[in-house]
């Protein structure tokens, strides 16, 4: 086939052109002549190429319109499959739907709100559990301590007569009635007022040798009998625990004890052992 030159005789260099890029010739290579009836092919595949890439640009622009119409179910289901579990905060689920807020994010935006207040709630509660219990806790050691100063103080005004061993009890004994107990120690163990109160008597007293008796602000009085001396005197007022008198055995006695009683305002006698243990002190 002829090769297509230009009136002059000369090939075309712009149709050479197309046809080396086209790929069909390199350098000074002819082609044949195309028949009037049909089209170069490089020609014919130029075209398609061009057609393709227009469809192609459509495609894509139409695809680029679509996906902008549904950004928002996509972004949603994106969140969804990026979180497995409902977001932390509110916060993050914020930083998330910030560009678009569409009614599925605000849908789990609500949901974890309400589960932010339900944590709340329960954080509120459970704080406030600690500090009731902090406090019941408190309330107890408060009572506790209370009570025990009190004891303290009881014992304060309170105190044990004299040291030594309990050898006899209140209440019947050889045939009569014991009114008192005894307390054996050695001559000269210091006897002390159980109480505070005022020496109603101290001296000779028929079966007791020495007696020492203490009236206190109730009106209750105790004696202290059998003692070796007696170190304070009539009248005189005395503080519980002072000294009064010592351990002796003097009067009807078979050995140096402290014979001790109480007796309660309108005469009655009382088991001076738990009178003292009512009051904190143990014979």
């Amino acid at each position: 086939m002829a090769r297509h030159r230009s009136p002059g005789g000369a090939t075309s260099p712009a149709l050479e052109e197309a046809l080396r890029r086209a790929g069909k010739i390199a350098g000074p290579k002819r082609v044949r002549r195309p028949s009037s009836s049909t089209k170069s092919a490089p020609a014919g595949k130029a075209a398609v190429a061009a057609v393709a890439a227009g469809a192609l640009i459509v495609i894509g622009y139409q695809g680029a319109s679509a996906s902008g119409s549904d950004s928002a179910s996509a972004e949603a289901n994106l969140f969804k499959a990026r979180y497995a579990a409902p977001p932390k905060s509110v916060e993050m689920l914020r930083s998330v739907a910030q560009e678009d807020p569409s009614a599925e994010l605000t849908k789990l935006s609500l949901g974890v709100r309400a589960q932010d207040e339900r944590t709340a709630a329960e954080n509120q509660a459970r704080a406030a559990a600690e500090d009731a219990a902090k406090k019941a806790v408190k309330a107890a050691e408060d009572a506790r301590k209370a009570a025990e100063e009190k004891k303290n103080a009881v014992r304060g005004a309170f105190a044990k007569p004299a040291e030594g061993r309990l050898t006899s009890g209140f209440g019947a004994r050889w045939g009569g009635s014991h009114r008192g107990i005894d307390i054996a120690n050695a001559i000269g163990t210091p006897i002390r007022a159980a109480a505070a109160g005022v020496v109603i008597d101290a001296g000779p007293a028929s079966g007791f040798g020495l007696w020492v008796r203490v009236q206190h602000e109730d009106g209750t009085i105790t004696t202290y009998g059998h003692m070796n001396t007696i170190t304070t005197r009539l009248g005189a007022k005395v503080a519980a625990g002072e000294q009064i008198a010592t351990i002796g055995n003097r009067g009807q006695s078979t050995g140096p004890h402290l014979h001790f009683e109480v007796k309660l305002p309108g005469g009655r006698d009382v088991d001076p052992k738990a009178w003292l243990a009512q009051r904190g002190i143990f014979v």
